[in-house]
């Protein structure tokens, strides 16, 4: 699969998954395919910094629309169960971070020190997706071109972020759905083939806010 193609998915994925709620107020069958978005999203950060002409400009972008998206989000979360966090782009940007401080530093007992310094942070500041999201986003550029790798590491990130729910819960079935949606993501992830396909670069940060902002209206409209 190209970058093109990945991105489709996981945009067609969280818009149902947010649909949701905007349909029904709450959680439904449609957040069990929702689950395919952000892992791909994560894999997309990790592939962007290593392909991206322009490091500054693909930090600054981020750091633009996590600030634009976040009223969106907040309005999102008011019709949701989710309480009010730091949207996504946020998650995002500090994966990259730690990507970076990684990749530039050569003492890496200071790069790990700092990843869990950043993973603390998301966690404090609410981030949506906190410490996983970010761990997750580093872990497939550490990774990257060791399909095998991935596989195993996403697994093992799986386990950290559901077990704990599926044990509390007596493997609720809930849990184990979340679980498996989340699990088939990496399908394609695996199929990418490192080529870029249609470029729709703008359109995935545009996306973002304005379908949080339609299923807000939608949610007023319907209920």
């Amino acid at each position: 699969m190209t970058s093109f193609a990945l991105k489709i998915i996981a945009c067609i994925s969280m818009f149902l998954d947010h649909l949701s709620y905007g349909l029904f107020g709450k959680m439904s069958w449609l957040n069990y395919v929702g689950r395919l978005a952000f892992p791909i999203f994560a894999f997309q950060i990790s592939e962007g910094y290593t392909h991206t002409k322009n490091l500054r400009k693909y930090f600054l972008r981020l750091v633009i629309f996590a600030f634009v998206s976040q009223i969106p989000f907040a309005l999102f979360c008011s019709i949701s169960s989710e309480k009010i966090s730091l949207n996504v782009f946020f998650t995002l940007l500090l994966g990259l971070f730690c990507i970076f401080i990684w990749d530039k530093l050569t003492n890496k007992f200071i790069g790990v020190c700092t990843i869990i310094f950043a993973c603390l942070a998301a966690e404090v500041t609410n981030m949506d997706y906190g410490y996983w999201g970010v761990l997750l986003v580093f872990v497939f550029y550490l990774c990257k071109n060791n399909k095998p790798a991935i596989l195993l590491s996403f697994v093992i990130l799986l386990l950290l972020k559901y077990l704990p729910y599926m044990l509390q819960y007596n493997f609720y079935y809930k849990y184990i759905l979340l679980f498996l949606g989340t699990f088939f993501s990496i399908f394609p992830i695996l199929f990418y083939n490192k080529k870029q396909g249609r470029k729709i670069k703008y359109f995935l940060y545009i996306f973002y806010p304005v379908h949080l902002v339609f299923l807000y209206i939608l949610y007023h409209i319907i209920h």
